[in-house]
């Protein structure tokens, strides 16, 4: 397994394979970053219950597109230019959970941060302790910001929960978003999985994130008095 350190002046002496990988894995991040707001800003910005709730979401917005401006900087020292990335149609996005164009409740916009803003955590564990320097000084900011997005997910799902309608739109929007999170690890023998590992750019196969993630999550659904949904209902890649 390859554990030297990489800053980017030293990229170019790197096998193509690992400036592949980290190429891709920038990348996808990148996407997934800007593909957040994509989804659920422009209907709900102005839309959300309260004006606490409007502020706490613009920020929630601006740190999710600083988090893309930082990984777009890293993807200019592999020659990437990521400036399409922004405006790219949903439809076009890597994972499914950003090719939503439809997000009909303020249900579903709690249970993005509460569910997908936790996968969102999830990936950028994966790279910390990296093979890759510059990505490593990148991820404490970027880690506490989706602590707090998570956060607001949960206090937002709370205060739905609190009374039967709430709970009924609450459990809709859990149960149209809960396998997309799940699919978001990608498939369980993903042979990219591996290469990434080997490499020094992730720590964990996609099975065993996405079984941590499900262990961490599906108590807090039913602690939230929420049925927790099938595990492989609605999946694509398991």
């Amino acid at each position: 397994m390859f554990r030297d350190r990489i800053n980017a002046t030293k990229l170019t002496q790197m096998p193509p394979e690992y400036r592949d990988l980290l190429t891709r894995v920038l990348t996808i991040q990148a996407d997934c970053e800007i593909g957040g707001p994509h989804v659920y800003g422009e209907k709900w910005l102005l839309r959300a219950p309260t004006a606490d709730d409007m502020h706490r979401l613009s920020r929630i917005i601006g740190e999710e597109i600083d988090h893309f401006r930082k990984f777009s900087r890293l993807l200019k020292d592999v020659q990437i230019d990521g400036t399409a990335l922004l405006w790219k149609a949903n439809s076009q996005r890597y994972l499914d959970a950003f090719k939503v164009t439809e997000v009909p409740t303020w249900g579903d916009v709690a249970v993005f941060c509460f569910l997908i803003d936790r996968v969102g955590k999830y990936q950028v564990e994966e790279f910390i302790d990296s093979t890759y320097l510059p990505l490593n000084a990148i991820l404490p900011e970027i880690m506490s910001e989706e602590i707090g997005h998570i956060a607001f997910g949960q206090t937002k799902m709370k205060e739905l929960c609190s009374n039967g309608t709430g709970r009924e739109e609450a459990q809709q929007a859990l149960n149209r978003w809960y396998p997309m999170a799940l699919d978001m690890f990608g498939r369980s023998e993903s042979r990219r999985s591996g290469d990434y590992i080997e490499w020094g750019l992730k720590r964990r196969m996609n099975a065993e994130a996405r079984k941590a993630y499900i262990e961490e999550v599906n108590p807090l659904i039913a602690k939230l008095g929420l049925d927790v949904p099938d595990e492989k209902k609605g999946r694509k890649y398991l």
